[in-house]
């Protein structure tokens, strides 16, 4: 019986599996979706949360949680933070129909997933405290916003202000990520773009004459 010798083709003939997407990006759409999770969970806790101060909490007695650095209270805001704006209502209540309307955009367009979080986060704490300012008394449109963490003696908030702070802290994170990421990129890429280069013809010329003298 006789063997054939197998019959390895050159190197440049090799088929070399495809190479896999290094990180590869969820799409447009997913990361919408993601968005919006993230903001109906900020929205439902908020809720949730502001129909439990209302039933437990008064505006007359603090529950000191940390001493005099933080504790429950519940307040009623027209205005906008540090109950600035209180004559104001109608005019912060539109700006906040603007400020979401941009941020739904802004989750549509989104290529990052810790920029979806923090856009979710900012969305929902921002529809959180619009809902309050439509359909809270006093008035439609010039509702009072129900707030109930007190941080000592600087301000009283609520769960959708800690989620928009979460949300701009998470936003600002991202911004450095992916910056020292993209400029790391630049860095690596040029010498890999060196290494790939196809060889020329004089450095085919001299490999065949160091492979056959």
């Amino acid at each position: 019986m006789t063997h054939k010798p197998q019959h390895h083709p050159p190197a440049d003939e090799r088929t070399d599996p495809p190479m896999q997407p290094r990180n590869r990006r969820p799409s447009r759409r997913l990361l919408f979706v993601y968005s919006c999770a993230i903001a109906a969970l900020t929205i439902a806790f908020d809720v949730i949360s502001k129909q439990l101060a209302l039933h437990f909490l008064d505006t007359e007695n603090r529950i000191p949680l940390l001493g005099d650095h933080f504790g429950l209270q519940l307040a009623f805001n027209t205005g906008a933070a540090f109950s600035i704006g209180s004559q104001l209502t109608p005019f912060i209540t539109l700006l906040g129909i603007v400020a979401s309307v941009l941020l739904v955009r802004a989750a549509l367009r989104t290529e990052h997933r810790i920029y979806a979080a923090s856009i979710g986060l900012i969305l929902g704490g921002a529809f959180g405290n619009l809902t309050d300012r439509i359909f809270a008394p006093p008035g439609f449109g010039s509702g009072a916003v129900t707030d109930f963490l007190t941080y000592g003696q600087l301000f009283i908030g609520n769960i959708a202000d800690v989620a928009i702070g979460a949300g701009v802290v998470l936003y600002g994170i991202g911004a450095l990520r992916l910056h020292a990421v993209s400029r790391t990129r630049d860095t690596v890429d040029p010498v890999e773009n060196h290494e790939a280069d196809p060889p020329t013809p004089n450095s085919v010329a001299t490999r065949t004459e160091t492979t056959h003298p």
